[in-house]
């Protein structure tokens, strides 16, 4: 047995997958792609092929795989400390990261950062220092949540009821808080905004619920409705922080500061699990006090000094490599490339905000899981991506070549072809 056979089968014995129908991986006809290696865009398999990575190791990476300068952030702080609490204690890269992601906002705006590990958990504490913050004061009956049809916002139980996607949070329901959900800014005028907490979006785009973009103009319509009714306004910049549409932050593109910001997946470049939640003084400053008044809400890993290093040295890269600017030619190209479907008889809706994109196949019924399998039959191609629904997304590490970009929409054009007919 081959060293691929042998992990294939351990994984298949023992590892439980997210999102994924345990009877088809386990299948005896099905063979997992195990991962080994990767530089750059491209990803190295476990047999020495190499695919591009076409959907940055689900939204993650930034700068591409082993970048000398992250890789060394990493190293340098093993010589010091892998991790210690963050509980009663600190440490120099969790003090300078947190410095550094308030000073990318306005001055005087978002000056407080909690750190988690996940895009779930940044939600979560944002929920938590909403509900508390009325309530110290003096506003306690403003309890309630607002988020928007098809959100996803991560699958804790706090986070996962702000969902509004059936599949992944309808078997929790009875367990969740009870979430209002609108489709517009306009459907908020039949609510009653005195008993509204905070309202939550992605902004710009929504990504689970298939790279569903967001009118212009939507995010900016929002933050006045927020500031005239008294509501915290709650970003969720899980997928879309950190350069992806294009800006260092997707609500950058309408002018918009939020109360809460949630940010994780690009913070360390990919590299490793790591989350911050930013607030503002208005905010920190009801927690002061007496022990009554402490947000009682944490992780083991808050503040890791590993996640923090990684953190630290791919804002570091946005500087040196001038990595925005250099996206703009990118985003272009990327633009001009997604034309060419725009006569497939396949494909419906194309969509892009940025440096994301979004295919959406037409005329196949969601049981087909046509998606799933052209992504199958990209890999044959040397494209990796991961499908939501019929809809293939693409968003690439930064780094990508235009060979490269190039050769994963050829990957595309024909796994297409080979799963739906020319």
């Amino acid at each position: 047995m081959s060293r691929t056979e042998e992990w294939r089968r351990l994984d298949q014995a023992h590892c439980w997958h997210p999102f994924t129908q345990h009877s088809l991986w386990s299948a005896p006809d099905f063979a997992p792609l195990v991962l080994a290696g990767g530089e750059g865009a491209l990803l190295r398999d476990s047999d020495g092929r190499e695919y591009i990575d076409g959907n940055s190791s689900i939204w993650t990476n930034l700068h591409g795989h082993r970048h000398p300068k992250i890789d060394a952030a990493i190293r340098a702080q093993l010589d010091r400390v892998a991790h210690t609490s963050f509980l009663g204690f600190t440490n120099p890269p969790a003090a300078e990261l947190a410095a550094e992601l308030c000073a990318l906002w306005p001055a005087g705006t978002l000056t407080r950062c909690f750190f988690s590990d996940n895009g779930s958990t940044a939600i979560e504490v944002a929920l938590k220092m909403a509900v508390q913050f009325w309530q110290l004061t003096d506003r306690p009956e403003k309890r309630r949540f607002v988020a928007f049809s098809q959100a996803y916002h991560g699958d804790t139980m706090g986070a996962s009821s702000l969902g509004g996607i059936g599949a992944f949070h309808g078997r929790f329901a009875d367990w969740q808080f009870p979430a209002l959900f609108v489709n517009s800014v306009a459907e908020l005028s039949a609510l009653n905004a005195g008993e509204i907490a905070a309202i939550v979006i992605e902004p710009l785009i929504q990504g689970a619920a298939g790279m569903r973009l967001w009118p212009k103009g939507m995010l900016a319509e929002l933050r006045a409705w927020c500031d005239a009714h008294d509501v915290l306004l709650i970003l969720d910049e899980v997928m879309t922080g950190f350069g992806r549409t294009g800006r260092m932050f997707a609500c950058e593109h309408e002018g918009v500061i939020p109360d809460f910001i949630a940010l994780a997946k690009g913070i360390t470049g990919g590299y490793l699990p790591l989350a911050a939640t930013l607030t503002s003084d208005r905010i920190f400053n009801a927690f002061l006090g007496g022990t009554e008044r402490t947000l009682y809400y944490g992780h083991s890993y808050t503040g890791n000094q590993l996640g923090c290093a990684a953190a630290l040295a791919s804002l570091a890269l946005f500087r040196e490599e001038n990595v925005l600017a250099g996206l703009q030619p990118k985003i272009a190209r990327l633009t001009e490339l997604l034309r060419r479907f725009e006569a497939n008889p396949h494909v419906g809706s194309i969509r892009q905000c940025g440096f994301i994109a979004g295919i959406e196949l037409q005329g196949f019924s969601p049981e087909a899981l046509t998606g799933a399998k052209v992504c199958l039959a990209a890999r044959d191609h040397g494209l990796l991506t991961r499908p939501i629904r019929d809809t293939l997304a693409l968003m690439p590490p930064y780094c990508i070549t235009d060979e490269q970009l190039v050769k994963a929409f050829e990957a595309i054009d024909l796994a297409i072809a080979q799963v739906c007919g020319s």
